[in-house]
């Protein structure tokens, strides 16, 4: 897999953004199907940083339900990677 199909895009929320000012973590939507030694690859290919940990989670899909049609939402993939000291990402800086 390409470095751009495993990382879809950053995920930019409060809390993500809390992360990345005090403990310099930044938060991805990341493919399914990657692990964390081809998420730390990537994530160093792209933005040209040294990546020192990778934490991946998995969200359960949800069940919804829009009038008499029922369905899930869709399984979504987390990591969150911690940089090395005096590196920084600057998409995430605006």
């Amino acid at each position: 897999m390409l470095a751009s199909e495993i990382i879809k895009h950053p995920i930019i929320t409060e809390k993500s953004m809390l992360q990345v000012e005090e403990q310099n973590k930044y938060t991805f939507n990341v493919d399914k199907r990657a692990n964390k030694i081809e998420i730390k690859k990537a994530v160093e290919e792209l933005f040209d940083v040294k990546v020192v940990k990778v934490n991946k989670m998995r969200t359960a899909p949800k069940r919804k339900r829009v009038g008499q049609h029922e369905g899930f939402k869709p399984v979504i993939v987390k990591a969150i990677v911690q940089l090395a000291e005096g590196d920084n990402i600057e998409i995430f800086a605006a």
